[in-house]
């Protein structure tokens, strides 16, 4: 998968992470974890593109390990939504699988940078 392909990838995580996060109840705890997925999903594909303008091994392992915490901080709070029974497993798989998966090709990126060093 190239960088275009991933940046096309991380955007549509974060609009499907926005998408559910606006369809959760309007409650305190909901609440909370809207604003948390809004703020973390949209980082996703914002820093994925500072990645990809990264001028140095060191910058883009940096900015990849950004990446990485925001996108397993996504899975952390929907993982949060269906525990607390605030949305179904079933709603919830995809996206989690696709959180999953992101989370993986970033670290085995950072992994293939930093062995190249």
């Amino acid at each position: 998968m190239n960088a275009d392909q991933l940046k096309k990838r991380t955007k549509e995580f974060a609009h499907r992470s926005v998408k559910l996060a606006m369809s959760l109840p309007n409650n305190p705890l909901a609440n909370h974890i809207r604003n948390q997925m809004f703020r973390r999903s949209t980082s996703v594909a914002a820093n994925y593109r500072a990645v990809c303008l990264a001028q140095s091994k060191a910058s883009f392992s940096s900015k990849m390990s950004i990446v990485i915490e925001e996108t397993d901080e996504t899975a952390f709070w929907i993982e949060f939504l269906t525990e607390e029974g605030i949305l179904s497993t079933k709603q919830c798989e995809s996206l989690l699988d696709e959180a999953h998966e992101l989370t993986a090709i970033f670290v085995a990126s950072r992994k293939t940078s930093q062995r190249k060093k």
